[in-house]
């Protein structure tokens, strides 16, 4: 394991928020984290576990133990006619797996090219693009007890997962370590390709393949979303708000173009990014944050930013979507205080 203090965390969170932390100890395998986690290191500590920052935003420096895997196997663990199942270190870059899943033919991840963060956080966090969510390959998922040390798999059931939602982040938040994650692809691939005009898109890349659905959607990512390492940002800062029919039906009188996906009988997703564009935000800046210029939902650090004046800046998008749309929007990133 590697064991480093007062630790600056700048190139640990896309944001790039300059934010120390007291400790940070990566560790390499399972055993490895039982004894950090029954160590005098985190006695009494607080403890953040993390993958690349992709979903945080760190308000102070942190004062505990931040942890960060190292583990990146992908191994086969069963196969049959249908499936292949593939298990994922936590700290596997999620885009690599991606590639790799794509090189080899299997099918289920290929929509989710190119989001940010590692395997682990993508299990917790139910990442999700162009109509496909995580949760739809996992089969299930392995973890370490923060105070028990003990090993638990849960299913994918018992992940209870919702739309940027699991039990990770809500009944059992902190009180588990995810160490891998067992994926249930398809050995001979199906697309879902009806999101907004993909499949026109992919074909113009030619056949519908794996290759050319994955080529696709990072080029369509690309030209929409700013590079973190050029411009600090975490993706997609609010999640798409869900309403009711009544709501909606009531707002589409008056804005006869808002965008907006079923979600059931009663309820209805409009796109927030097309709400905050609505109230004028893209392109603004307030200090160092500011909104991307071609990506309402994406709020970016200018240069120098603080974890308070994205802050700042996302209440105050908040209020102007509540005032003209009585939507509330709720932040998909995390604070960290």
């Amino acid at each position: 394991m590697i064991i480093l203090k007062d630790v600056p965390l700048q190139q640990f969170n896309t944001f790039g928020i300059d934010v120390n932390a007291a400790c940070l100890i990566e560790y390499f395998d399972v055993k490895e984290l039982k004894e950090i986690l029954k160590s005098k290191l985190v006695d009494s500590q607080r403890l953040l576990h993390m993958g690349s920052g992709s979903n945080l935003l760190f308000l102070n420096d942190f004062n505990g133990v931040v942890l960060h895997s190292m583990m990146r196997s992908i191994d086969i663990v069963a196969t049959d006619e249908q499936w292949v199942y593939v298990e994922v270190g936590a700290g596997v870059v999620w885009d690599n797996f991606v590639a790799f899943a794509v090189r080899k033919g299997w099918g289920g991840v290929e929509n989710l090219s190119l989001i940010p963060g590692e395997t682990g956080a993508a299990a917790v966090q139910n990442i999700g693009a162009y109509g496909v969510e995580v949760q739809s390959v996992i089969d299930r998922v392995k973890t370490i007890e923060v105070e028990s040390r003990k090993i638990r798999e849960f299913s994918n059931s018992e992940c209870e997962y919702g739309y940027r939602e699991s039990i990770f982040k809500t009944a059992q938040k902190g009180k588990y370590i995810v160490t891998s994650v067992v994926f249930r692809l398809e050995r001979i691939p199906t697309f879902k390709l009806d999101y907004q005009h993909l499949e026109n898109e992919v074909l113009k890349n030619g056949a519908v393949n794996l290759e050319n659905v994955r080529q696709t959607i990072i080029a369509i990512r690309q030209s929409k979303l700013p590079d973190p390492k050029v411009e600090g940002n975490a993706g997609s800062f609010f999640m798409n708000p869900v309403i009711s029919k009544s709501l909606f039906t009531r707002l589409q009188s008056q804005f006869p173009e808002m965008p907006h996906y079923s979600v059931s009988e009663t309820k209805e997703k409009v796109p927030a990014a097309w709400l905050i564009d609505q109230c004028g935000w893209k392109g603004k800046q307030i200090r160092n944050a500011g909104v991307h210029d071609k990506q309402a939902l994406v709020l970016v650090n200018k240069g120098g930013a603080t974890g308070a004046q994205i802050v700042s800046l996302a209440k105050k998008i908040q209020q102007s979507v509540k005032e003209k749309f009585n939507i509330k929007l709720t932040p998909e990133v995390e604070y960290i205080k």
